[in-house]
């Protein structure tokens, strides 16, 4: 747009210029006789199409141009400006969109800074700050290093980020200078708060937390703490003496009289650099570590197995004993069962008797009762018959008497049964004893069906 401009106003003052040199005006030339003599000038064709008009419009035209894009500027998202102007003022574009510039001299910084460990053959190009894995040791003294991501963002007040436009100048000052060497720090120095055994055993989490709120608020006031464990020989052995001294240390955040942590300020603080995101891509520990979990990773392994073996042996042996115990309980059951039955049958038994015993003596009671009666009625008759004897019968009396025994008499003739059949035999034709008695057998059947009929 500036050069498009800036030809536009050359083209315009030129042909300011140049047009009233070459206009068609009448000029008078001096012959070879002496005397004067009118002739008339011709301008350019091209120059004809210009006129003063013309050329004023691509003057202004040409100036609208060269001094518009110093009066505005299209701020882009995701940037933040830093704007110099000519008297010497100083000011920033923190959104987007079209702005004043004021003929200033615009920095333009990007509001959010990438800082990575990259590996051989990453795409690198929309990373501002590149690092090599970072080196940290382990208060168990394994060392290892360490993959980070990190995005950081600019102060988002106006003070602060021309502060920092002033002091770093551009961006990539700003990451190399700054950044990078911070998250080394704050990274190698977090490793010493941690143990690798921890960290592989889950304090993973904790380890990126810790360095995120350290690049955030500051890195934490620590205090070191060293423990030597001295190992003795086992006691087994006749002399004892020092085995081995072990050293190990302890680290705890210290605090204040409020109870906060005390932090220490770093220069991502002080320039209010905003902690986006912190992402620990890997912590690559040392071969020998690696090699030493590989060794405690088998005989754990070996333990579990024998643990396993020893709890399905204590499992087998716990079923046996209960398979006992069931059958105990079982056969338990069953001799209480019978020795139930035969309780109740004694006690049946004792109950039947008692309950004879008691029959007994009610029959017993009751013969004597009947005796006694009978004894009683006896005596009464033969009182009274010996009353009658001695007074005499009545006619009325005997004749009742003889009607009783003669009724008596007849009953007793009516229960006596007769036989109903006769088979009489004789002469020389009257057959064989046997064939008399089938012949009644016959006759006795034809009679009983004759009765069945009727």
């Amino acid at each position: 747009m500036i050069l498009f401009g800036i030809i536009l106003l050359i083209i315009g003052i030129i042909t300011l210029i140049i047009r009233p040199l070459l206009s068609d005006e009448d000029k008078f030339k001096e012959n070879t006789s002496g005397h004067l003599e009118k002739i008339k000038s011709k301008s350019p064709t091209w120059l004809l199409m210009f006129s003063r008009k013309v050329s004023m419009t691509m003057v202004i035209a040409g100036l609208t141009f060269v001094t518009l894009p110093n009066l505005f500027f299209w701020a882009e998202p995701g940037y933040q400006y830093f704007l110099v102007y000519p008297n010497g003022k100083k000011s920033a574009i923190m959104t987007e969109g079209i702005k004043f510039r004021g003929f200033a001299k615009i920095t333009p910084w990007q509001k959010f800074i990438d800082v990575k460990v990259v590996n051989p053959g990453d795409d690198t190009n929309d990373i501002e700050g590149q690092m090599d894995p970072i080196p940290i040791r382990f208060i168990d003294q394994v060392t290892a290093t360490t993959k980070l991501s990190t995005r950081f963002q600019l102060p988002a007040d106006k003070e602060s980020f021309i502060e920092l436009a002033i002091e770093f100048r551009s961006l990539q000052n700003l990451a190399q200078n700054t950044l990078i060497p911070t998250v080394r720090e704050v990274v190698s120095n977090t490793g010493y708060m941690f143990a690798a055994q921890d960290y592989i055993s889950g304090s993973a989490s904790d380890f990126r937390v810790s360095i995120e709120e350290q690049l955030k608020d500051g890195a934490f006031s620590v205090e070191k703490t060293e423990y030597r464990d001295t190992i003795i020989t086992a006691i087994e052995q006749g002399e004892r003496e020092i085995k081995e001294v072990q050293t190990r240390y302890e680290v705890n955040k210290r605090k204040d009289e409020n109870g906060q942590f005390i932090r220490i300020p770093h220069d991502i603080n002080e320039n209010n650099i905003i902690v986006a995101q912190v992402i620990v891509d890997d912590v690559v520990l040392e071969q020998v570590f690696k090699q030493r979990l590989e060794a405690q990773r088998d005989e754990s392994a070996k333990r579990q197995l024998e643990q396993q073996k020893i709890k399905t042996a204590k499992d087998a042996q716990a079923r046996i004993i209960a398979e006992g115990e069931r059958d105990k309980a079982g056969e338990r059951v069953t001799q209480e069962k019978e020795q139930v039955k035969a309780l109740i049958s004694i006690e049946t038994k004792l109950k039947q008797e008692e309950t004879n015993k008691k029959l007994a003596a009610i029959a017993l009671e009751t013969e004597r009762l009947k005796a006694t009666a009978q004894k009683v009625k006896a005596d009464a008759e033969s009182y009274q018959n010996a009353k009658l004897v001695s007074a005499g019968l009545t006619p009325q009396q005997r004749a009742e008497l003889e009607k009783q025994i003669a009724i008596g008499v007849a009953q007793q003739i009516a229960k006596i049964k007769f036989p109903t059949t006769m088979i009489i035999s004789g002469g020389d034709d009257g057959g064989t004893p046997l064939e008399a008695l089938i012949g009644a057998a016959m006759t006795k059947q034809l009679t009983n069906s004759g009765k069945g009929g009727n």
